[in-house]
């Protein structure tokens, strides 16, 4: 198996310095090409000279969101091959759906499917031996965005323990020790879950109040994300009995072991 990054030109706050396209050799130049990433002609040109004269047989997605979806369409029309993810979405309909545990060949090599909803309700990872696409699940060098806490920290726990040895981002650098890394966004969320707790419990009662308490030292412009992962622990914190919702006011619980203060 041979991997090659393509880089698309689309840095930003949210996109760090760009989308991951990864194209993915089977050792018999037949490829797959994982995430193609917006539609951007010198993006196209760049993902096909890394290609060169090698049979693609397949456009892959990890999830629908426009930093990583909307080249797949087009690009896999003028191919001649299958688009594939895990379900329509903004710029994309696939040609054949993945549902987890699943399998797609590329080549000779197989690639095996894991749904990992959480950053999104469509997020695949992409396992090849033991390489990792992990699309906007785990991220080189930062956090991401959660829109739904309790399944992201499920996605997290099921790959740990698989046998990985690398982990292959849609943003940043490829990473070793998976586990390692794992259990560092493991900690992370688990870390600030207490943060948003605790802040609630202060009696900040509104998102925007928790984001500017648990994340002062986070550049404003990335706050809107920040209020979408928030919004994500306060989700979560509601299912687990911690936290109340009156309107749009969060109001912390008592712990059950703590008697509630007495109005007399």
């Amino acid at each position: 198996m041979k991997i090659d990054r393509v880089l698309a030109n689309n840095p930003g706050p949210y996109t760090g310095p760009g989308t991951n396209t990864w194209v993915v050799d089977d050792g018999s130049g037949a490829v797959g090409i994982i995430d193609p990433g917006p539609v951007e002609t010198k993006h196209v040109n760049a993902i096909m000279d890394v290609v060169g004269k090698r049979k693609v047989d397949a456009v892959l997605v990890t999830h629908t969101h426009i930093d990583h979806a909307p080249l797949a369409n087009p690009m896999a029309r003028d191919l001649g091959v299958p688009a594939v993810g895990y379900a329509p979405g903004p710029h994309f309909q696939p040609d054949i759906r993945l549902l987890d545990g699943a399998s797609f060949d590329v080549g000779t090599l197989r690639l095996e499917v894991v749904h990992t909803p959480g950053h999104a309700d469509d997020h695949l990872c992409f396992r090849a031996g033991n390489a990792l696409f992990t699309g906007d699940h785990i991220m080189g060098g930062s956090s991401v965005m959660v829109e739904k806490m309790g399944p992201y920290l499920k996605s997290l726990e099921r790959l740990r323990g698989r046998g990985l040895e690398r982990l292959h981002p849609g943003h940043g650098e490829e990473m070793d020790s998976p586990d390692n890394v794992i259990d560092w966004y493991l900690e992370h969320r688990r870390q600030r879950h207490e943060e948003i707790y605790r802040a609630i419990s202060a009696g900040n009662d509104r998102v925007s109040d928790v984001v500017e308490v648990v994340y002062a030292d986070v550049d404003r412009s990335l706050h809107p994300l920040a209020a979408t992962s928030v919004e994500a622990h306060v989700t979560l914190l509601k299912d687990e009995g911690r936290i109340a919702l009156e309107g749009d006011r969060l109001i912390a619980l008592p712990a059950p072991h703590e008697e509630a203060p007495s109005d007399i």
